[in-house]
């Protein structure tokens, strides 16, 4: 299994290498080194179809699925469990707008065919909401934290063969996803909503943060996108004219060092509980002239069951 993984992400490396790909920013400049699916993205807009080629109906409790990895022929899906819903605060009270509630963390494993092969649970205490994941080539990396803003974070390490969990650093606020930059060594992050954006160094020093200049999405799963960048799916909940709620789900191709939108594209996808496509957890890979989309945008309760869906498109 082991040497499967590595195999695809040599492959995948080499691919990157040999095609020499490119992609036209928004300032018009061109990008060189991004990965297969970062380059594929770039060339979606709002007229590529999608056509869904899969859709399993995964028979476990996933709870509120919040990050998706693809490592080798295993997903990696985290997810939070809630034992005791949060509860907001008449006024804040030492800085908080709500209570901490209480809750387990989890990142299952599965396989291509939605057969639960693992559930490695992360978290203590009231630090139990993992976030939006990557993996890095070797390792998983997950934040947890608590399940409300402005709180604290543990980001995690999970070996994807021996599922041996470590804590690599703590932070003193919400993180909500994590990237690896293959390139700089440095780890991203985002805040609750995306509000702000982190930066730490290998151990996991705060470099330093700075506010989320798109307010188009707020970004729930994000995933290294080769030469600095990274490929994050999100939503945004809005409101009709009638004041019926509406959910504006879209996918962002971004600049790690300056926040900088390279290119950006709504999600006109809906699942079965009518979310956007991207409201929960989603992964991209390339596999020649495809582009799939793998996805998981409803909780466990709302359709007896969460299903993941699996798009392909040939942009």
């Amino acid at each position: 299994m082991k040497m499967k993984r590595i195999l695809a992400v040599t492959a995948i490396a080499v691919a990157t290498l040999t095609a020499g790909t490119s992609a036209v920013a928004t300032s018009g400049q061109t990008l060189k080194g991004l990965t297969p699916e970062a380059e594929a993205f770039s060339k979606v807009d709002r007229n590529t179809q999608w056509q869904q080629v899969q859709k399993l109906k995964l028979d476990f409790p996933t709870f509120h699925p919040q990050g998706m990895s693809l490592v080798g022929d295993k997903i990696f899906l985290s997810s939070v469990e809630i034992i005791e819903p949060t509860v907001r605060y008449p006024s804040p009270v030492d800085g908080y707008d709500r209570s901490t509630g209480k809750g387990r963390g989890h990142v299952f494993v599965i396989d291509r065919q939605g057969k639960l092969l693992k559930d490695i649970v992360v978290g203590e205490d009231t630090v139990y909401h993992p976030g939006g994941t990557d993996f890095d080539g070797s390792k998983l990396w997950v934040p947890v934290a608590e399940y409300r803003p402005n709180s604290r974070s543990i980001v995690y390490t999970v070996d994807p063969d021996t599922y041996e969990v470590k804590e690599e650093f703590r932070q003193s606020d919400h993180v909500g996803g994590v990237v690896a930059d293959r390139k700089t060594n440095r780890i991203s992050g985002v805040s609750w909503g995306s509000r702000k954006l982190f930066t730490w160094n290998g151990e996991g020093r705060l470099l330093g943060t700075q506010a989320n200049p798109s307010h188009f999405i707020d970004y729930q799963d994000c995933e290294y996108a080769g030469v600095g960048h990274q490929l994050c799916s999100g939503v945004t909940n809005l409101k009709t004219a009638d004041g019926k709620p509406f959910q504006l789900g879209g996918l962002a191709l971004t600049d790690l060092a300056t926040a900088d939108i390279v290119h950006e594209v709504p999600s006109q996808l809906f699942s079965t509980a009518g979310h956007s496509m991207t409201r929960n957890p989603v992964a991209l890979e390339s596999d020649g002239d495809v582009l799939r989309m793998f996805a998981a945008p409803d909780d466990g309760e709302e359709v007896a069951g969460t299903e993941l869906f699996v798009f392909e498109a040939r942009p």
